[in-house]
């Protein structure tokens, strides 16, 4: 295989990065700055003790997404390096593209947009979205057409956070529909329009090894450690957000025990998958979102943990190989089993808990922080008092619908995206491998001109 001579699209990324960070200093040197400090000293009080409250819990989603989630993806054992490193950088990308769509959109008065701890925070939840999605086409796509993904989800996310949260009124404060929903259908919706119909083959680099799946399992420990943060980091400091610690942290116990329990009823010699066990053990912190701070018995919370996990365990098992099927679908990391159908589930028990609680009890639920700023309790405006639990049951599958439906159909348009021309995606046979995107040690010291499968790799790098 030739390489093609050194065109400009050989530097597309390093321009496409360079040329955002350099708008991206320009935009902060003109717009941003941060809030004022408070001259009263009640006023400055209250900031040191919101500070002293979120930092600590900010710290544990960081932890979370560029520690946790990174070990989480590195179950192909070629692409761990690209698979870290990507997302670092989506992570960094898509927080510093949301931080500019947020403060324009709601942070801007007065020609300046003022920048706090709260409003990276929420960025960082946009962020979130992307890392989840690109699971779906992770080793299959190249850098560029991964920041093409982030530069689209992150604005079609903020719109329909807003449409889901303050329009409707859902109570969502983990992220079960607005982050996890969304972003699982989006990145399907991705992958199908990527991949077309035809049927991805089995790729001999997709294996695991008890190495990876180690690396991989250390990930999912981190994420199940620090989970609660990520649930109750939003909610009003006090009994919301210690329920929700309590609920989330007895939804992930259920389903870890209960993935144990479900992978090994459905191997044949009793064994525990790996694969189960490094997502099953994650589904209940997916599920418990919508419900976490809600006034729900404890039960209902293990419950909900083991539901998740089961139907999470089900899902690699039974619905992956039958979407692939039937539909062609293709979903590397099995997303939809991780974030879709647990959040479903979690969507659903919301509905259910809103309809079985009193209404005094129901009325103390609305203490939720929306993720756009401002409190729940304003966007909803007392609808619970004034329309009654069975519409905000309704609302609440009016949310479930709109992420769905809405994801669905913007990540089929990003993905068709990603078929330009000059959006190289690796071949086939150079897929997950990360001497396609690094200068691997071993490799660079090797003698000789190289293999036929090194030389390809070089002439792909003149196109990505």
């Amino acid at each position: 295989m030739a390489a093609p001579p050194p065109t400009r699209p050989r530097r597309l990324l390093p321009l496409s990065l360079g040329l955002f960070q350099g708008a991206l200093l320009l935009f902060f040197t003109i717009f941003v700055t941060y809030d004022e400090p408070s001259a009263r000293a009640e006023d400055a009080n209250l900031v040191a003790n919101q500070l002293y409250g979120i930092f600590p819990l900010f710290q544990d989603i960081q932890v979370m997404l560029v520690v946790g989630l990174g070990l989480l993806l590195t179950f192909l054992p070629l692409y761990g390096l690209s698979a870290i490193a990507h997302n670092f950088l989506l992570l960094n990308f898509s927080t510093q593209w949301a931080l500019v769509l947020q403060g324009l959109l709601h942070h801007f008065h007065h020609g300046q947009v003022h920048l706090d701890l709260h409003n990276l925070l929420t960025a960082e939840f946009a962020a979130v979205t992307v890392l989840i999605s690109v699971g779906a086409v992770l080793g299959r796509t190249s850098p560029c057409q991964l920041l093409v993904v982030a530069t689209c989800e992150v604005p079609i996310y903020l719109a329909s956070e807003w449409a889901i949260v303050t329009h409707l009124g859902v109570l969502d404060v983990g992220g079960t529909i607005t982050i996890h929903v969304f972003s699982c259908y989006f990145g399907l919706g991705v992958s199908k329009a990527l991949f077309g119909a035809a049927r991805q083959p089995v790729h001999p680099k997709e294996t695991p090894t008890p190495r990876s799946d180690l690396l991989s399992l250390v990930g999912t420990l981190i994420l199940w450690v620090f989970w609660p943060s990520f649930v109750a980091v939003l909610c009003q400091p006090g009994d919301a957000q210690h329920r929700a610690i309590l609920n989330t942290l007895l939804a992930m116990s259920a389903s870890a025990v209960t993935t144990v329990v479900a992978s090994s009823l459905l191997e044949r010699d009793g064994k525990l998958s790996p694969g189960h066990l490094q997502n099953g053990s994650l589904a209940g912190g997916v599920a418990i979102g919508a419900v976490a701070d809600m006034a729900v018995p404890p039960v209902a919370a293990l419950a909900l943990g083991s539901l998740s996990a089961v139907a999470c365990v089900l899902g690699f098992r039974f619905l992956t190989p039958l979407l692939a099927r039937k539909l062609a679908l293709q979903d590397q990391c099995g997303i939809h089993n991780l974030h879709g159908l647990p959040g479903i589930l979690g969507a659903a028990a919301s509905a259910v808990a809103i309809l079985v609680a009193s209404e005094d009890t129901s009325r103390s639920r609305f203490s939720q922080v929306s993720p756009v700023g401002g409190n729940a309790s304003e966007a909803v405006g007392g609808r619970w008092g004034d329309h009654g639990a069975g519409r905000q049951a309704l609302c609440q599958a009016t949310g479930l619908a709109v992420a769905i439906g809405g994801s669905l159909l913007a990540g089929l348009l990003a993905g068709a995206a990603l078929r330009l021309p000059c959006l190289a995606r690796p071949p086939e046979q150079l897929c997950f491998d990360d001497s396609l995107y690094f200068n691997i040690q071993d490799q660079a010291e090797s003698p000789g001109p190289g293999s036929t499968a090194e030389e390809e790799a070089l002439a792909l790098k003149e196109r990505v």
